[in-house]
């Protein structure tokens, strides 16, 4: 029997007509508010399942490097954020929320057939917004890496908190952001993939991957 290719709702790796065409109008807005500059997206993978890490310092983000993506993506969103008026838009965008403080196997679940299903998820490793500095990252993302065996993309956003500060209703016009992805890797760590010790192992090359792309990223010389 041949098996069934799933509709455009439900796979991962491909996105309805409505939200690629919401997607295209959020970009040109977004270019139209921000001086944007989108850099290193050779480095993403054009097919198959892949683990974008990115650092968080503002709300802006996940919106922006989601809508900016050229593939479709699901990102792992707080869950409060869905208890509030952005809940129909994440819906509509296939994002998925995770509850923060314990594990949510629902999230992770979710988050692995969307890899499974060769798209591209995205994580901020760190779990809320900071200075960025990716002192710690949570174990999740070492877990996800683990489970999937796929490239992990970093990407480091510059300026975002800047661009829209916390607290804020309106962004600052015309402010300039960087967005910036770095080559792909992968997870080599030894151990039972599903050990504590071989996920925070993970969990921390990825941080200092992701945090060695900070800062040359970080680097107007590099």
């Amino acid at each position: 029997m041949t098996a069934t290719r799933p509709g455009r709702a439900a796979d991962p790796a491909r996105e309805s007509i409505p939200l690629a065409a919401v997607r295209r109008l959020a970009a040109g807005l977004l270019r139209l508010v921000f001086r944007i500059r989108l850099t290193g997206l050779e480095h993403l993978p054009r097919s198959g399942p892949v683990l974008i890490a990115g650092n968080h310092t503002g709300f802006l983000d996940g919106p922006l490097v989601m809508i900016l993506l050229p593939r479709p993506s699901a990102f792992l969103v707080k869950s409060e954020l869905y208890d509030g008026p952005f809940r129909r838009v994440l819906s509509f965008a296939r994002q998925i929320p995770v509850r923060r403080g314990a594990p949510d196997r629902t999230a992770l679940r979710r988050a692995l057939d969307v890899l499974a299903g060769g798209g591209v998820l995205g994580v901020f490793p760190e779990g809320t917004r900071g200075q960025g500095r990716l002192e710690t990252v949570q174990h999740g993302i070492g877990y996800l890496a683990l489970r999937a065996g796929c490239p992990v993309v970093p990407v480091v956003c510059l300026g975002t908190a800047e661009a829209l500060p916390m607290g804020k209703a309106l962004p600052r016009w015309r402010a300039p952001v960087d967005i910036v992805f770095g080559p792909a890797f992968e997870i080599t760590v030894e151990g039972n993939p599903r050990a504590r010790s071989t996920v925070a192992a993970a969990a921390e090359q990825i941080r200092l991957r992701l945090l060695q792309h900070l800062e040359t990223a970080g680097d107007p010389a590099a």
